[in-house]
């Protein structure tokens, strides 16, 4: 019998490396469309060739988040998700034989700043802003108009913990000495946040909360999107937005207090949002990350009979360090 196959659309950063991986373990032939690779975004025949008979197509493309919100990454950060996943459903809606089943990236950042209750796929509160907006904007990219062949899930994400940039810039914080609690407050204001696209919510200037370090931090570890990618792929009773986020959320104290735990970090002053700007302009990246209270619960995985391989924080971060020698100094550095 001939072999399954999945196209994997931007497989280029850690997570889509570890799904080829994972998809080939599992004896499927793998394409890949991307700026290089089986087929490229510069040549619609070749992505409808691509996906005109796969079995699975997961699209992960979009340009990374994790960097300043300059005006020029604000529009590519948008423009790189939803022109994707046009051009991506262009090819399904016109295949001979489109795949069964489409999983297309997505984030829990789309619920709102949410420090008393979980938002789940159900009741969750959608929020307001820029990062919103990209989340937003994607969604409808992906869900808009009828594909009665293939069945389309939505993977809204956590924040990944692996050896990718997320989890590499939190340990550098903790490395940094700034591995105490990260504390909202005053901050000149900008118009990073503001809103984006075709429907703009949100205040046009930055704002800020008072959580004192205890926004939520949802998270789930790289096994586990791995692990829930095979799942949905396997259950073909379950469509629409999926959220993949550990069962026990965190928050940020407690992240901060594990981080620098495991890089041996003598000391974690508090940072505040004084100290956490410019610091996150250093590292090129974006306060938001630890700022904003997210909170994602995975009730349609739990609800469907997922087990988490890492349900708790301080055993998933331990895996993290786990992956290189201890002398290895890659994974703590900017």
């Amino acid at each position: 019998m001939p072999r399954p196959r999945a196209v994997i659309a931007g497989a280029s950063g850690f997570v889509g490396g570890a799904l080829v991986a994972a998809f080939r373990d599992d004896g499927y032939d793998v394409d890949t469309i991307g700026r290089t690779g089986t087929a490229t975004w510069a040549d619609p025949a070749a992505v409808a060739r691509v996906v005109d008979g796969a079995d699975v197509l997961v699209n992960l493309a979009g340009k990374i988040v994790s960097c300043r919100y300059t005006d020029a990454n604000r529009d590519e950060i948008l423009r790189s998700r939803v022109d994707t996943t046009r051009a991506l459903r262009s090819a399904v809606a016109h295949a001979a034989h489109p795949p069964a089943v489409w999983m297309n990236a997505s984030t829990a950042t789309i619920y709102r700043h949410a420090t008393e209750h979980g938002n789940d796929e159900v009741d969750g509160e959608i929020g307001e802003g820029f990062s919103v907006d990209v989340a937003t904007s994607w969604e409808r990219a992906f869900f808009e108009g009828e594909l009665p062949r293939t069945r389309r899930v939505a993977l809204r994400m956590a924040i990944v913990l692996g050896d990718g940039p997320a989890t590499r810039m939190l340990f550098a914080l903790a490395r940094l000495g700034l591995g105490g609690p990260q504390i909202d407050s005053w901050w000149f204001p900008h118009r990073r946040y503001r809103g984006i696209g075709a429907r703009p919510t949100g205040r046009p200037w930055s704002s800020w909360h008072r959580t004192s370090g205890h926004q939520r931090f949802s998270w789930i570890h790289i096994d586990d999107v791995v692990a829930s990618v095979r799942f949905l792929r396997d259950r073909d009773d379950i469509v629409g937005p999926v959220n993949l986020a550990a069962p026990a959320v965190s928050d940020n104290r407690t992240l901060m207090r594990e981080l620098r735990r495991i890089a041996r970090a003598p000391i974690g002053l508090p940072a505040f949002r004084w100290m956490l700007d410019p610091a996150m302009a250093l590292l090129r990246n974006e306060p938001e990350l630890v700022l904003k209270s997210r909170w994602a619960v995975p009730r349609v995985l739990t609800e469907a009979g997922y087990v988490f391989r890492y349900p708790e924080l301080a055993p998933a971060l331990e895996a993290v360090a786990a992956l290189r020698p201890p002398r290895g100094r890659d994974l703590f550095s900017v």
